[in-house]
C-alpha cells in the first residue's frame, strides 16, 4: 500500500491573538491527517504566543521569536524547516475547509499540476460580508493573469515542496512577495492550476498586511510585472496599465496577440480580465461600449492564439 505524503502545513503569526485559534483548528481539523502544522510566532507582543500554548497536538511544530522578523523571513524561516514532500500556507487568521488539504493532495498526487490553489470565500469583518471568489482555473490562464495580478490566493496554495525551497520568498518584497513567488515560479516551468472547490475563507481586516498600500508596493508589483514580461520574451515596459484608445490600438492589441502566443490556450474571460486594464474606469455613458470593445478584443486574440 503506498504511504500517504506529508504535508508541512505552514503559518507564520504576529499579533494574531484574536483569529490563530480559529485557523489552528481548522487544520486539526483535517479530513487528511498526514500532516505537520509548523507555527512560527514572530515576535508577537500580545498574546498570541499564550494562545498557541493552549493547543497541545504532536503534530504542531511551535516556534516562537523573542523579535519580529519581518514576514517574508518568517515564510522561508518555516520553509526551510518543512519536513514534507508538499507545502501548504495558511495564514493566522484565515480557516481552512475540513476537506481542503485532501482535495488538494488528490489532486496534486495526480501530477496534473506542481502548484495549486483554489477558490475560496472573502470574509470582510468589518462587515460581515463574505465574497466568493472569482478564479480562474486553468495554468495557461494563471500564466496569463501574473501579468496583471497575483492569481493565487497564497493562503489557499498548496505545492510540491522542492519548488519553494529552491525558489525563497525573496528579500525585500514584502506586501507583494506572493506575487513576485508565481511570478518566478512561473518562469521556471512549474504548472499552476486553482481547484474550483472553496479552500479557505480569508479573512479581510485594517491590519491585515495585504491591506497595507503605498508607492513602495505598487513599485514592488510593476518590477516584478516587468520583470516576468522579460522573461517571456516580451517588452518588460508594456505591462497592461491604463491608456488612451488610440494607444490601445497600436499597443494593447499587439500586446495581447503576443501574450497569447507566449502562452497558448489562454481563455476569453482571461483575456477580457487582462485587457480591461488598458481601459480606463468609469466611463459613464460610454461603458457598453468599452465592454464590447473588451469582448471583441478577446475573442480576437484568443483566435489568434492559436494559429
Amino acid at each position: 500500500m503506498t504511504k500517504s505524503p506529508l504535508v508541512s502545513v505552514l503559518m507564520p503569526a504576529f499579533n494574531a491573538e484574536q483569529h490563530i485559534a480559529q485557523a489552528i483548528e481548522s487544520i486539526l481539523g483535517q479530513t487528511y491527517p498526514h500532516f505537520e502544522l509548523l507555527i512560527l510566532n514572530d515576535g508577537s507582543t500580545d498574546q498570541t504566543q499564550q494562545v498557541i500554548e493552549q493547543f497541545d497536538d504532536a503534530r504542531i511544530v511551535k516556534t516562537h521569536l523573542a523579535q519580529n522578523q519581518g514576514l517574508v523571513k518568517a515564510r522561508n524561516q518555516l520553509v526551510a524547516a518543512a519536513q514534507g514532500e508538499y507545502i501548504a500556507f495558511l495564514d493566522a487568521d484565515d480557516i481552512a475547509f475540513p476537506n481542503r488539504l485532501q482535495l488538494q493532495i488528490t489532486f496534486l498526487e495526480s501530477h496534473k499540476a506542481d502548484i495549486c490553489g483554489g477558490a475560496h470565500y472573502s470574509l470582510y469583518e468589518s462587515s460581515g460580508r463574505m465574497k466568493s471568489s472569482k478564479q480562474r482555473y486553468s495554468d495557461a490562464d494563471i500564466r496569463a493573469l501574473i501579468t496583471v495580478c497575483s492569481p493565487l490566493c497564497n493562503p489557499a496554495v498548496m505545492g510540491k515542496a522542492e519548488a519553494f525551497k529552491r525558489h525563497p520568498y525573496q528579500i525585500g518584497k514584502d506586501y507583494a512577495e506572493d506575487y513576485s513567488l508565481w511570478a518566478e515560479l512561473a518562469l521556471a516551468g512549474y504548472r499552476f492550476a486553482n481547484l474550483c472547490d472553496n479552500l479557505i475563507t480569508y479573512r479581510i481586516h485594517s491590519k491585515q498586511t495585504s491591506q497595507v498600500q503605498n508607492s513602495e508596493t505598487n513599485r514592488i508589483f510593476n518590477v516584478s510585472r516587468s520583470a516576468y514580461l522579460v522573461g517571456l520574451g516580451m517588452d518588460g515596459e508594456l505591462f497592461p496599465k491604463p491608456i488612451a484608445l488610440s494607444k490601445r490600438l497600436k499597443q494593447a492589441i499587439p500586446f495581447m496577440l503576443q501574450l497569447n502566443q507566449k502562452i497558448p490556450g489562454i481563455s476569453v474571460l482571461a483575456n477580457y480580465e487582462i485587457y480591461a486594464r488598458f481601459q480606463f474606469r468609469g466611463n459613464g455613458l460610454l461603458t457598453p461600449l468599452t465592454r464590447l470593445e473588451r469582448l471583441l478584443v478577446s475573442v480576437l486574440v484568443s483566435l489568434g492564439g492559436r494559429f
